[in-house]
């Protein structure tokens, strides 16, 4: 992926004293770090010699770079032609944003909206999270009915512009996730901070998806369910806790008798597993929970309905059509 995304990277980018791009090795176990070394050896280069996750990996690389915004770049996004300016822009003239992200299509399928960001992140009143342009696995066509900006839940870590002192408010990414959800529990504690989230669609990159775990590894599902659950105990009221959470496991359950029946036996251990762990370590879960403000009602971007009902019982599969 480098080999073909950095020299796009380089090409649709203003590197200057105002931009500097840095590349971080996770503790990559092939040659990435020889072939950097030896094709691009004046980029700045952070090696780790343990593998952080996604979460560990930038936080720890945000630690050491002082700058006004931080842009985390995923390897696997291909970045157009003046990609960087509007999301620069739109941050320093919405001083309250404290994170926006482009408009993410797909790599593969140009003109359709990719499954991870879309053209911005919500959530549902049982914490079931998805996209502006894409609902579940089904991705809208993109013909800039979603190019308006708006406040969003949440911004795709696969191409994410963060207000570095909203980065630092809030302590970053939650590194017990490892990876996934991970963006949106980081923008729902920004929101709950006083920070607002949203899209800039003049911005716009493509997004393999799915190159670090696949969309079928049962492994991204196991730490899909485990994070989503342990998320709505860090940042839910308590009422919420108490009157939602069981409902929202049941609903999981439900979920994992489809996904038993649909992707096989490995798919339904995973949430099993997701939710054993997520028991587990509830009372850690629970000692997360931070002194920002619990409350819902100035969060943007949460559906008061559920998404799994219109999508999969009353058939909405386009998020114009959601009555929201």
């Amino acid at each position: 992926m480098l080999e073909e995304l950095l020299p796009i990277t380089l090409k649709n980018t203003k590197i200057d004293e105002n931009c500097k791009l840095i590349l971080v090795d996770n503790a990559s176990t092939d040659d990435t770090v020889e072939w950097l070394e030896k094709h691009y050896p004046t980029i700045p280069l952070l090696r780790f010699t343990t593998n952080y996750g996604f979460t560990g990996g930038y936080n720890k690389a945000t630690e050491t770079i002082d700058a006004t915004f931080h842009v985390l770049l995923s390897s696997d996004v291909e970045v157009s032609p003046n990609w960087l300016p509007p999301l620069v822009t739109y941050l320093k003239a919405n001083k309250s944003v404290g994170a926006c992200q482009p408009k993410v299509l797909s790599y593969y399928k140009r003109d359709h909206f990719e499954y991870a960001g879309a053209n911005g992140g919500f959530i549902d009143s049982w914490g079931i999270p998805f996209c502006r342009g894409r609902i579940f696995s089904y991705s809208e066509k993109d013909i800039g009915q979603y190019n308006s900006p708006i406040d969003i839940f949440w911004a795709s870590g696969c191409c994410f512009a963060v207000r570095t002192e909203a980065w630092k408010t809030t302590g970053g990414l939650a590194t017990d996730f490892f990876a996934h959800m991970e963006e949106i529990d980081l923008c729902w504690r920004m929101q709950r901070a006083g920070y607002t989230i949203s899209n800039c669609s003049d911005s716009v990159v493509f997004h393999m998806g799915g190159q670090t775990l696949s969309y079928e590894d049962p492994r991204k599902l196991y730490l899909n369910c485990r994070n989503n659950l342990a998320m709505l105990v860090k940042n839910w009221p308590v009422s919420n806790l108490i009157f939602r959470l069981p409902l929202r496991i049941v609903l999981d359950w439900i979920g994992a008798f489809y996904f038993l029946l649909t992707r096989g036996v490995p798919s339904f251990i995973a949430i099993f597993k997701g939710h054993i762990d997520f028991i587990k370590k509830l009372p850690y879960w629970y000692s997360k929970r931070d002194g920002l403000p619990k409350s819902t009602k100035n969060i943007k971007g949460i559906y008061k309905g559920s998404i799994v009902f219109h999508h999969f019982i009353r058939g909405v599969k386009v998020f114009s059509n959601l009555r929201y």
